[in-house]
């Protein structure tokens, strides 16, 4: 068997409209600080892998021939990040004022999860 190409996720780059207001979710979401920005993007460290929120004009040169698609037309993909208890992090998350899609709710293939959306409509799964 060959070896696999890549071992560790460095980096998800998400495209937004509004970076600035990315930036003040995530930051009260997490409860983390952003470790880069700039006039186009901002990065947060989770774990050993990086989230940059770029401003999605930003977001053609890194994608083309492909387009850049538009906002709100339903959930392309969902991004999970393991907790140790969903039931503690949901309550700190609503205490900030975040809005769940749902959870806390047992999988039937295992974890406890609970989903929200960011700002830019990216969902987020945390699941223990």
């Amino acid at each position: 068997m060959t070896q696999p190409i890549a071992r560790t996720l460095f980096a998800i780059t998400l495209f937004a409209e509004d970076v600035p207001t990315m930036k003040a979710f995530y930051s009260n979401a997490f409860a983390m600080e952003p470790i880069f920005e700039d006039e186009h993007s901002v990065v947060f460290r989770f774990g050993e892998n990086l989230i940059n929120i770029l401003m999605v004009e930003q977001a053609p040169m890194l994608v083309e021939p492909n387009a850049v698609a538009a906002p709100g037309l339903g959930a392309r993909c969902m991004y999970t990040i393991h907790v140790e208890d969903v039931d503690a992090v949901y309550a700190e998350m609503t205490a900030r004022g975040v809005t769940f899609l749902n959870g806390p709710q047992d999988r039937p293939w295992g974890p406890r999860t609970i989903a929200f959306a960011d700002p830019a409509g990216n969902v987020w799964e945390l699941a223990s």
